[in-house]
């Protein structure tokens, strides 16, 4: 038996608490005893490099996967042990910016921006209307509405994406890897729309990245993750000069450092000695 009410010790300034968390995919281990807070009303930043499990907290937080052990709680729920009604439910709290945009292609933007409230609403069709419009107006897009997404830039398409992920007023946004693939115009239009959008709303968010630079220009709290562990973490100030060589390496993008350049071998002058070449 599921227990919908089943609440953490985190305190109210937390929105999400991870707390012990342990997940591996076959014999990989993606997380081995991770701790992370995201605070209300602030953007928090999860950074490391491709391949580390950013997405997959994601996927943890918003219960499409479920975590070997550890606690992950969503404002004080725990949300491997709710039902599955319970789950809905609390994912109509959740946004989400998925990092293609994921835009459903026979439908224009006006639709695509209104599917979820015609999907978990019973809002007649001319509220609907005013509520698009504003969502689109937002991101500077309500001009835009009768395009198809084959019309739109890459930039068009993620920032309809986010009309979208805020079209039911959720109290939290997940942003995959937003920045991926944008020209620096459309990403500085991003970068604004996060920003403001979470200040203006109220919002909680989560940015996954690896772009250093624009990621530590918005947050206000980064987890640099790695090899299944928290490397560091603080405001942005701290990361950029925290005392971790592997962290420095990763916000510099030096080649070589704790994560070496050259693959693990033998000496590369034993390899050339060797008589039959393997």
């Amino acid at each position: 038996m599921t227990d919908d009410n089943a609440t953490t010790h985190a305190t109210d300034s937390s929105l999400v608490h991870v707390r012990d968390l342990h997940f591996c995919i076959g014999s990989r281990t993606i997380y081995n005893g991770v701790d992370i807070d995201i605070a209300r009303g602030r953007i928090t930043a999860i950074m490391g490099p491709s391949g580390t499990g950013k997405t997959t907290l994601l996927r943890l937080i918003s219960g499409q996967w479920k975590a070997d052990s550890g606690q992950v709680h969503f404002d004080g729920q725990a949300i491997d042990r709710l039902s599955q009604r319970g789950l809905f439910e609390q994912r109509k709290r959740m946004g989400m910016l998925f990092q293609s945009g994921a835009l459903l292609t026979d439908l224009s933007v006006y639709d695509n921006v209104a599917f979820p409230l015609r999907e978990h609403t019973k809002l007649p069709e001319r509220l609907i209307r005013d509520i698009v419009l504003m969502k689109l107006e937002a991101v500077g897009l309500r001009g835009a509405r009768d395009l198809a997404p084959a019309e739109l830039s890459g930039g068009m398409a993620r920032r309809v994406a986010l009309a979208r992920a805020i079209a039911l007023d959720p109290e939290m946004i997940m942003y995959d890897e937003p920045f991926a693939g944008q020209d620096p115009i459309s990403m500085g239009v991003l970068l604004r729309l996060i920003r403001r959008l979470n200040d203006v709303l109220g919002l909680t968010s989560i940015v996954v990245s690896h772009d250093v630079k624009e990621t530590l220009g918005i947050a206000d709290y980064v987890y640099v993750i790695s090899d299944g562990q928290v490397v560091d973490h603080g405001p942005p100030e701290h990361i950029r000069n925290s005392s971790s060589a592997w962290v420095q390496q990763f916000i510099t993008a030096s080649a070589d450092g704790p994560v070496p350049f050259h693959y693990a071998d033998t000496p590369y002058a034993d390899d050339l000695l060797k008589e039959n070449g393997k």
